[in-house]
């Protein structure tokens, strides 16, 4: 991001076929936002899937943030995007809780196994958000929402140590069944990715990609089965075999990771990192 006598907006990568007016451009509006004006050259190269499930936008809004000169890359991608879950995790990295407390963002960083990684499944079709939202009920039954909270403690444990992840952690209730017609393969792959050694398989976000949390050690062959299992099923796209991403947002040009110590928005950690706090 550079100073220009007025606004260009250039993507490469993920989302550079994407037809966008440079005001509305979700970076542009983020860097307009932090810095007050509009005379801004910004070029954007991304590698993560748009309208995936893969938090795109947030990612997009945090580092347009920081590149900006925020002070609070966090907050602002939480207010644009939506989503503090996700706006966290590209900030901080690792494994987070993350909601709004106050008003305010409240992430907390908790324990992930390191002998993890993770296959994703990511279809040629996009998925938009809101459409996926809109699959949804307006209400639950208790019975469902008791379920979905066991699960995710379940799922929680078996994040820290990967010996105790078992596939029911994340059986799901809430949202899956009702957007499967929206990717009606989805439950095939989902299937398919247990049947080639994933530990859990789940929807990645809102879709359509689906994921498959693995030991390392068998990631490679998980990765292997669902390519195969794409091209028998008849469903474009590409598989993603990646590691976790502890260090979240770096700025490049500055001392590296971003002072977040001294962050306006408050961050607990877990563990011996003295950064977080």
């Amino acid at each position: 991001m550079e100073p220009a006598p007025k606004l260009m907006v250039r993507a490469e990568g993920e989302g550079a076929d994407l037809e966008e007016e440079e005001a509305g451009h979700l970076a542009a509006r983020v860097a307009i936002d932090v810095t007050g004006h509009d005379r801004l050259a910004i070029t954007i190269r991304s590698q993560i899937p748009v309208a995936r499930g893969l938090g795109s936008s947030a990612a997009l809004a945090a580092a347009s943030a920081a590149a900006a000169g925020s002070k609070d890359p966090l907050g602002v991608a939480a207010r644009f995007d939506g989503h503090p879950e996700n706006a966290a995790a590209s900030v901080v990295g690792g494994l987070l809780a993350a909601t709004l407390v106050k008003g305010a963002v409240r992430a907390v960083r908790l324990p992930l196994d390191g002998g993890l990684s993770y296959v994703v499944v990511v279809p040629e079709r996009a998925l938009a958000t809101s459409k996926a939202r809109q699959a949804l009920p307006h209400e639950v039954s208790r019975a469902d929402a008791t379920f979905n909270l066991g699960r995710m403690a379940l799922l929680l444990a078996g994040m820290a140590n990967r010996s105790l992840l078992i596939r029911e952690a994340t059986e799901d209730r809430l949202h899956q069944d009702y957007r499967s017609p929206l990717f009606p393969e989805a439950p095939q792959l989902l299937s398919r990715l247990l049947q080639e050694g994933a530990l859990a398989t789940c929807w990645s976000g809102a879709g359509p990609s689906v994921l498959g949390i693995c030991d390392a050690g068998s990631g490679e062959r998980v990765r292997s089965g669902a390519e195969a299992a794409m091209e028998e099923i008849g469903v474009p796209g590409k598989v993603l075999l990646l590691k976790a991403d502890l260090d979240g947002l770096v700025v490049d040009g500055s001392s590296g990771r971003l002072p977040r110590r001294h962050a306006p928005y408050d961050l607990v950690a877990e563990g011996p990192d003295p950064t977080l706090g």
